[in-house]
């Protein structure tokens, strides 16, 4: 009930090897600094993009290295069903993704899949790991160690560090994650927030019905299955799992520990 495969179907996600050798599903997060560490992120480099200061212009990223967005024409609608658009002398760029003007890097550890939207404002810190049709809007904060499969959002003025989202995974508003992983299709309301450091000193416990469960992580957020939802302004105090299909109701802190697929928690 712990694994992995109790919480996500991993057959689609690029980053599965994460997960690969965990008897539980916390363990990815311990294997997330590593994984991000081992990844190439040499094609990532630019004159124009400099450490802290917003970009004065877009910058493209298309057929693996980071290009100047002049005299380029965009369509902003539908990233994550990828209809985001560039045209450069009449030319359609495929799979070009775009990091617009006002944007800051920090760090040039950075991976963007294909398709892929950096708004103006978002702040993004490396090593970051960001799939293909992804939304990074305007406002968003990513801390470092952020990894995300295809077709994720992450909204305004929403804060992720060392996390993980999967597949077509949504935090679109006001939401903070820390130390967490969202399974695929999974949704946060707004005013979410995920607590992952304990107000007493030690590792973060899972309750479970077999007793406490140490889980070796001093920091240690929220896992969310494949379609769990939050309503808007919900907290998870640290170590709260909740199963597939789970819904975490408006205005509800969640207990640490183990909540089962499709509960409702109000």
């Amino acid at each position: 009930m712990l694994e992995a495969a109790s919480f996500f179907d991993l057959s689609e996600f690029s980053h599965r090897k994460i997960f690969q050798g965990t008897d539980h599903v916390w363990k990815a997060l311990a294997n997330l600094k590593p994984y991000i560490n081992s990844l190439d992120y040499s094609s990532f480099k630019h004159e124009k993009l400099q450490d802290g200061i917003p970009l004065k212009n877009h910058l493209l990223y298309y057929q693996n290295s980071l290009q100047c967005g002049d005299g380029c024409t965009f369509s902003w609608n539908d990233v994550g069903k990828g209809k985001l658009s560039v045209m450069r002398d009449g030319q359609l760029l495929p799979g070009a993704s775009v990091i617009m003007a006002g944007a800051v890097i920090l760090g040039q550890e950075i991976q963007l899949g294909k398709g892929v939207l950096i708004e103006s404002g978002a702040l993004i810190k490396g090593p970051a790991v960001i799939g293909d049709y992804t939304e990074i809007r305007q406002g968003a904060y990513l801390r470092g160690y952020c990894l995300t499969g295809k077709r994720c959002v992450i909204g305004h003025a929403t804060e992720v560090k060392h996390s993980i989202f999967l597949n077509d995974a949504k935090a679109g508003h006001f939401a903070y994650l820390g130390d967490s992983i969202l399974g695929n299709e999974a949704n946060l309301g707004a005013g979410t927030k995920f607590a992952n450091l304990r107000f007493l000193p030690g590792n973060v416990q899972v309750r479970t019905d077999k007793g406490l469960l140490d889980t070796g992580l001093r920091k240690f957020g929220a896992i969310l299955g494949d379609r769990a939802q939050t309503g808007c302004n919900s907290v998870t105090n640290p170590g709260t799992l909740i199963g597939a299909e789970g819904i975490l109701m408006p205005n509800t802190t969640a207990a640490s520990g183990l909540h089962a697929p499709k509960k409702i928690i109000r």
